[in-house]
């Protein structure tokens, strides 16, 4: 059956354009039920006798979620009690337009076979389709449009000659006036509370309910504690006016009294507007979008330098102190644009008040705030990790409501704390869906005649790859062989991941959703399954492989080696693992080796070559990586650091700054460059991704090239596949798609990539940080020379060269006791007593793990030398020996 729609768009140009939409119906979509014997259906989802026991349906029975219950209630729907579940394409079409997470959480609980969640297309079913009415509005026509197909399943069930145990269906709804219409059609509705507190076998399921507003008005006091937030029409008015900004809200990690919202402007432009005290901060939650309002100027005020955590006692005046810092513009957030909260890890703070079900969640995350919620396991939930969600946030209300979603395991254990750090920096990190392995190549694979029609075969050259040992993902090789004419031909061979990864598919939409591959110590999150990262894409000895292939002749000097600019530094550590406990028993600083700098500037040449020519042929949708050059602010304590060892650096260019590094050189200290490379590298912008028709600027600062792309790594960054894909089509090796040539996704694309590149990196850094408080857990105290890095007011940061390891010595506490501290900014110095302290002086420090904080436990430094009298500590009589690896 066809129906079709007319109706009439206004164009661009002022003209009247006819539009007509076809809308198939038919009568074979199938109900899904084991149950059924009238559908003439292959498989079904749905089983014959559902058993899940509630005091409210003692009969078996399917669930139909209406739009509201999966948004807010999608936690309870991911619990392994909820099965047999009917999921609307009503409601799963509003669910993707309404909440794109909540949607790929739906889509991935319908993917899982035990749960038996089953899709009706009630949409095109001739007897479940209705029209939308004169003067209806869309969500009432959506929600009668829930209840028909509910009662359309209830007559068809019921006679299905094999339900003889009265299968029935249940809506859940939240909406009071939809469950009345509900009852009075003569559906079996409940409220989703209460059919989830039914549920008597399963009592901890309550604790993951998000509150209803019921709920939220009960556990607030009558004292309004925050202004209204303004209603969306006079925030976009007053956006559009100039009276409010919009801007994304940054939280401090280190005074919960104090944000900053980050105002996009023009172009890259932007402002930073300071938000001090309760009040103003208003109940905004780290990276909200809000409408902030700035303060008239006599209000505005530096940023504190008070470091103040969250006890429940503050007052929005603790956050003020006078400071000599430049004054900033500041403001009040007077309403929320979008939220952006997610589930956070932290654990329960569990009420002393006996029998007490409110308690208050710490989040891991120092910038989120408190959490309230309610639970009947918190003697059970108490010393392990938990992830909580946010319900809201009431005018009246301290901290936010919310409800416990699950626990992760005990804290400090290190599985649960390395899934927490993953799920904190977002890094996707589950079991590949089957959806996604189908769409890899049969075991045992071989390379095909059709697979070399296109190829140049390179079987008989000797190729070869420079990595660590044990490494399985090697994605790049070499050859370099002599010419008859004198010269060298020298080829870069990079795997062809793109060959098994086809455009759109759910293997492509993974790897682009991930982004990158994520190495953590000891464990790698790969971007594409095993069989291509660590065997038919990666380049091993004695097999064959298809690759991508970049090969130059160069003469005997190499000269286009030469062009290459700014070689930086940062300490990248490697810990020695146990092998039994896989606790880290060894802890150094990597070694790089000339065959890495070999590899590097093959690498390079082949980047730049490959850059140049998908530019070249598609100007306007290359994916390129830029590198900002530094505003020359960036260079300041680079440039004090070096004067006060009387080094000249310049920073006119990369080439200058590179030219200057190189002959950098202090007479008796041969750890001085590399310091002073370490500072440059924290002069430096981010690099990011781009797409070529949407910015103008290419340059990359770091490399000195005028173009740089990311072509040589496809196995662990989906740059590279897109890379590979352009460059595939460029020189007639692959046919195009929509996607490809189109800028503005390219660019969306971009910013994902950016995303995850940057969180990857966060999470990198966490799990060194992890594996540095495990390794030096149980080693008491010990003492290491390490060099100041900088100096601030009240502390010096020390790095320590033989752990890779930085860490800050205070001087003096909260109250600005003793001992006399004199800060010159201009050095800058920290004089301490008679004693001061300049960047590069050599140092002795106790290294610790303080552990009074299980949640944030931290390593601490302390000073033994210099002795300062009343600051300095003693080195400790003895060091305990590190634990002897174990023999396997």
């Amino acid at each position: 059956m066809l129906k079709s729609k007319t109706f009439v768009k206004k164009t661009r140009s002022g003209g009247v354009m006819k539009i007509v939409r076809e809308h198939y119906l038919r009568d074979d979509i199938w109900c899904g039920s084991e149950a059924c014997v009238g559908c003439k259906q292959e498989s079904t989802v749905l089983q014959k006798e559902p058993c899940i026991e509630s005091s409210l349906c003692s009969y078996p029975h399917y669930l139909v979620p209406d739009t509201n219950v999966v948004l807010h209630q999608i936690d309870v729907l991911e619990d392994p009690v909820i099965q047999n579940v009917i999921i609307l394409q009503t409601v799963l079409q509003e669910v993707r337009h309404r909440s794109a997470p909540v949607y790929k959480r739906l889509k991935d609980i319908m993917h899982e076979k035990e749960k038996h969640f089953y899709t009706f297309t009630n949409e095109h079913h001739r007897e479940t389709f209705i029209e939308r009415e004169p003067g209806e509005s869309a969500n009432d026509r959506n929600d009668r449009a829930i209840r028909v197909a509910a009662k359309w399943y209830s007559r068809h069930l019921k006679t299905s000659e094999s339900n003889t145990d009265g299968l029935k269906v249940v809506l859940l709804t939240n909406d009071q006036g939809n469950k009345q219409k509900a009852e009075e059609s003569g559906l079996l509705v409940h409220k989703c509370e209460e059919y989830v507190k039914s549920l008597i076998a399963n009592p901890e399921l309550v604790d993951r309910l998000a509150l209803s507003n019921d709920d939220k008005n009960e556990i607030t006091s009558s004292k309004v504690l925050f202004p209204e937030h303004l209603p969306l029409s006079r925030i976009q008015a007053g956006i559009k006016s100039g009276s409010f900004l919009q801007g994304t809200f940054r939280a401090s990690r280190d005074n919960y009294l104090e944000a900053t919202v980050f105002v996009q402007g023009e172009g890259e432009d932007s402002t930073e507007v300071l938000i001090q005290g309760l009040q103003n901060l208003n109940r905004a939650v780290h990276q909200d979008v809000v409408a902030v309002q700035l303060l008239p100027r006599n209000q505005w005020v530096a940023p504190s330098s008070v470091v103040l955590q969250d006890e429940g006692t503050a007052k929005d005046d603790d956050a003020e102190e006078e400071e000599e810092n430049v004054v900033k513009p500041t403001g009040k957030i007077v309403g929320i644009i979008k939220r952006n909260w997610r589930p956070f890890c932290g654990m329960l703070n569990v009420s002393h008040i006996k029998e007490s079900t409110r308690h208050l969640f710490t989040p891991a995350d120092r910038r989120i705030p408190r959490i309230r919620i309610e639970t009947r396991q918190a003697s059970t939930l108490a010393g392990q990790r938990i992830m909580v969600a946010i319900d809201g946030w009431p005018k009246d209300s301290r901290y936010p409501n919310g409800h416990f979603v699950r626990s992760l395991g005990s804290a400090g254990e290190k599985d649960t704390e390395e899934e927490v750090l993953l799920l904190e920096h977002d890094v996707p990190h589950q079991a590949f869906s089957q959806a996604v392995l189908s769409f890899l190549p049969k075991i045992p694979w071989a390379i095909k005649p059709e697979d070399m029609v296109r190829r140049e075969d390179l079987r008989h050259l000797t190729v070869c790859s420079v990595d660590p040992p044990g490494c399985t993902d090697i994605d790049d090789a070499l050859h370099c062989r002599d010419l008859e004419n004198g010269n060298l031909e020298v080829g870069v061979h990079i795997a062809d991941v793109s060959h098994f990864i086809r455009p759109g598919n759910a293997l492509d939409r993974e790897a682009a959703n991930r982004g990158t591959t994520v190495y953590l110590c000891g464990k790698r999150i790969d971007m594409v399954p095993e069989l291509l990262s660590s065997n038919l894409c990666s380049l091993r000895s004695n097999v064959e492989r298809l690759a991508f292939s970049c090969i130059w002749e160069m003469n005997r000097e190499a000269e286009i080696l030469n062009t290459r600019a700014l070689t930086l530094s940062s300490l990248e550590v490697r810990f020695h693992i146990d092998s039994e406990t896989h606790d880290p028993i060894d802890l150094q600083t990597k070694e790089l080796m000339e065959t890495n700098s070999m590899v590097e500037e093959f690498m390079l040449l082949a980047n730049i070559s490959v850059a140049k020519k998908i530019y070249d042929e598609f100007p306007e949708c290359a994916v390129l990586r830029k590198h900002p050059a530094p505003p020359p602010s960036n260079y300041d304590i680079l440039l004090k650091a070096a004067k006060s060892k009387d080094v000249e650096i310049h920073t006119d260019s990369a080439k200058a700054l590179a030219d200057s590094l190189d002959v950098a050189r202090v007479d008796g200290f041969p750890y001085f460059n590399t310091l002073l490379r370490i500072l440059a590298t924290r002069c430096m912008m981010q690099a990011v991704y781009f797409c070529s028709g949407m910015d103008s600027d290419f340059h990359h600062y770091g490399l000195a090239s005028p173009i740089y792309t990311h072509f040589t790594s496809p196995i662990r960054r989906y740059a590279d596949i897109i890379v590979h894909r352009l460059l595939a089509v460029a020189i007639g090796a692959d046919s195009t798609y929509p996607d490809l040539m189109e800028k503005h996704k390219q660019s969306t694309l971009c910013n994902n990539l950016n995303y995850r590149h940057k969180m990857a990196q966060y999470a990198q850094r966490a799990s060194v940080a992890f594996h540095t408080q495990l390794f030096f857990k149980n080693r008491g105290i010990l003492n290491e020379e390490g060099f100041v890095l900088f100096v601030r007011k009240n502390a010096i940061i020390v790095l320590i060269p033989k752990f890779g390891l930085e860490g800050t010595v205070f001087f003096g506490t909260k109250d600005k006791t003793a001992p006399n501290l004199v800060f010159d900014e201009g050095g800058p110095t920290l004089k301490v007593e008679q004693h001061t302290f300049r960047i590069f002086d050599k140092v002795t420090v106790t290294i610790s793990l303080d552990d009074s904080n299980i949640q944030h436990q931290k390593i601490r430094m302390a000073l033994i030398n210099p002795v300062i009298p009343g600051v300095s500590v003693p080195a400790p009589d003895t060091e305990p020996q590190a634990k002897k690896p174990k023999l396997s």
